[in-house]
């Protein structure tokens, strides 16, 4: 079975690095598929998923807040400000997070412009979402 190098980098810190027989990420247009020898590219993502599905068949969910994706013949490389593992997911905070991005854009916290709680929103329901699939996996 062929494999693509896949590294998924934030601003803090390498999230991971390793081969994967598919990469799928959120972009401006919808979801892509990514898988060895797929044709260069760069996108950019919206705050979403990432699901790297490595050559043994394990799956591994990541959250990212957005950023870019650049596809060479042997790597795909995810390029994120925030990017976070589904298993290092608090869940108390990300859903304090969302709520407090919703008061926000409900107009009852002055301190967080629309835009800041939008991409906070964004960036919680991407971990929520991140940590339902890991849920549901671990059932399988």
């Amino acid at each position: 079975m062929s494999t693509i190098r896949c590294d998924i980098v934030s601003a803090e810190a390498e999230i991971f690095h390793g081969e994967a027989t598919l990469v799928v990420a959120t972009g401006e247009l919808g979801e892509l598929g990514v898988t060895p020898k797929h044709a260069p590219l760069i996108t950019r993502l919206k705050p979403g998923k990432v699901v790297v599905t490595q050559a043994n068949g394990e799956t591994l969910d990541f959250a990212i807040s957005g950023g870019i994706l650049e596809v060479q013949p042997q790597v795909v490389t995810v390029l994120a400000d925030v990017a976070i593992r589904a298993s290092d997911i608090d869940e108390a905070s990300a859903r304090a997070a969302k709520e407090e991005a919703e008061r926000a854009l409900a107009g009852k916290d002055p301190q967080m412009s629309a835009e800041q709680a939008q991409q906070q929103l964004a960036m919680t329901l991407a971990q929520l979402d991140a940590l339902e699939r890991l849920r549901k996996n671990l059932k399988h």
